[in-house]
């Protein structure tokens, strides 16, 4: 399973080992910020894009609505699945609306059944 986080301010990677996620055959990428986030997501080809709201220098919000424009315009495939993890339930419930499959805040990502059901 790939992985892709926008996270600016926390180790994502860390917080799930943190939460006794140990998904070896995983292959996990951290970006610190959005600049270029098209690109990052088309090099990177995430089974599962992991979203932070609050991001430099475009939110999280503005990055899913360029992925769904992209996906539709068929100039990338869509991650199986999109998850809003802001530290924020009024975030995610805004990138929930514009289309991320799932939400949960940030500090709870380990408890995520995305981890459970994926050969980890």
């Amino acid at each position: 399973m790939r992985v892709l986080a926008f996270e600016d301010s926390y180790d994502i990677e860390a917080m799930l080992e943190s939460a006794g996620i140990d998904c070896q055959q995983m292959i996990f990428k951290q970006q610190w910020n959005t600049s270029d986030f098209l690109s990052h997501i088309a090099e990177f080809k995430p089974d599962v894009l992991l979203l932070d709201f609050y991001m430099p220098p475009a939110n999280g919000l503005e990055v899913l609505s360029s992925l769904l424009e992209a996906v539709e315009d068929e100039r990338l495939e869509r991650p199986a699945t999109i998850v809003a993890m802001s530290s924020e339930a009024s975030a995610n419930q805004r990138l929930i609306t514009r289309g991320a499959d799932t939400s949960v805040i940030k500090f709870e990502i380990g408890s995520l059944s995305i981890w459970l059901r994926r050969e980890c």
